[in-house]
């Protein structure tokens, strides 16, 4: 997945660090591990022909570290050459200070399938929960496949009709799933195998006050929240 980001001679310099900071925030910012992050900058005798700097963001996985992406300053070699082969000028109009010139690119440039493994290693966790294993993939909200999972209790008593009507509004939001297979405990674990932040359980109370449990996967603490608010909640928890 790559990103080229056209510049003004002589900026090229403060845009490549600007863009390496941006884009080791962007991994931090999806719940990576900062710690198992790090920059390897190619030493000048390594360099690329075309590349004035180059570095890699590499991830510590559990075989060592490995690059998931590349962030270099091609400098204007790009447009040159082709300006060279193609006869046709690649140069630029800068309105502001009247000039042309030929842009250097700061590239970008991401392995799609590195990050995916990155961010799946990263979010996998084993631990033992009242004396059992719990395997859980702790992935940042917005990476979640599964966004909220919604049980009934018990599958009788308007349980598993209040749950379908809730799953129905919130699908319309966020990608959602219905489980009424089972232990209520057996459908948390499924869930958090898979990553699923939220669990909401329609129970014998949701008859009475119109209110559900919401679990959080991290924590596993639950908290009641009225089946009116669950759209603004999840609004806010899935930012």
């Amino acid at each position: 997945m790559e990103m080229q980001f056209f510049v003004k001679p002589g900026e090229d310099k403060k845009w490549y660090d600007y863009w390496k900071q941006l884009r080791l925030d962007w991994y931090i910012s999806l719940g990576m591990t900062k710690d198992k992050l790090r920059y390897h900058d190619h030493p000048a005798e390594k360099l690329a022909h075309y590349a004035a700097e180059a570095t890699d963001i590499e991830y510590e996985f559990p075989f060592g570290w490995g690059e998931i992406e590349g962030i270099h300053n091609r400098t204007d070699f790009d447009l040159r050459r082709h300006e060279e082969y193609s006869g046709k000028s690649m140069k630029y109009y800068d309105e502001e200070i009247k000039e042309k010139f030929t842009p250097y690119i700061i590239e970008t440039s991401a392995g799609a399938s590195r990050s995916f493994m990155a961010f799946l290693i990263d979010s996998y966790y084993e631990e033992e929960v009242k004396g059992e294993m719990r395997s859980v993939l702790k992935f940042h909200p917005r990476l979640a496949p599964v966004k909220a999972a919604i049980f009934p209790l018990v599958n009788k008593d308007g349980m598993p009709e209040i749950s379908r009507e809730i799953e129905k509004e919130l699908r319309k939001d966020f990608k959602v799933f219905y489980d009424d297979k089972g232990a209520v405990g057996r459908r948390y674990r499924r869930q958090d195998e898979i990553g699923t932040p939220y669990c909401i359980t329609v129970d014998t109370q949701t008859l009475t006050d119109n209110t559900v449990t919401v679990r959080d996967r991290d924590t596993m603490d639950q908290e009641r929240i009225s089946i009116s608010k669950l759209r603004d909640y999840f609004f806010t928890k899935l930012r």
